[in-house]
């Protein structure tokens, strides 16, 4: 019986294993608020005062984010009041979009 259960299961772990990289990976579609802070071009960090942070379930606070394209930096000076797209990958948050805010 142990032998037909293992057969069973295997499918479903194998697929659970091919999932997981994607599990480390979550993005919103919120655009958040905020004001830049710093920006660290020679580490492609950014350091945001933000809001609430809905889909994550984060409070306001001030943090550094990596960036996740360079020229996204181009468009930010501290200072500087924006709306941001922020996405978790690998444990880290992300900012995907920014723009200035009105």
């Amino acid at each position: 019986m142990p032998v037909l259960l293992a057969r069973r299961l295997a499918p479903l772990a194998m697929l659970a294993l091919a999932l997981m990289p994607f599990a480390s990976r979550a993005q919103s579609d919120e655009k958040v608020p905020g004001e830049v802070r710093k920006v660290d071009r020679d580490n492609l960090k950014i350091t945001i005062k933000h809001g609430e942070i809905k889909s994550f379930d984060m409070p306001p606070m001030t943090m550094v984010f990596t960036v996740k394209d360079p020229a996204l930096l181009d468009a930010a000076k501290p200072g500087d009041k924006v709306r941001f797209g922020v996405a978790r990958e690998e444990g880290k948050f992300v900012v995907t979009a920014i723009e200035t805010a009105p």
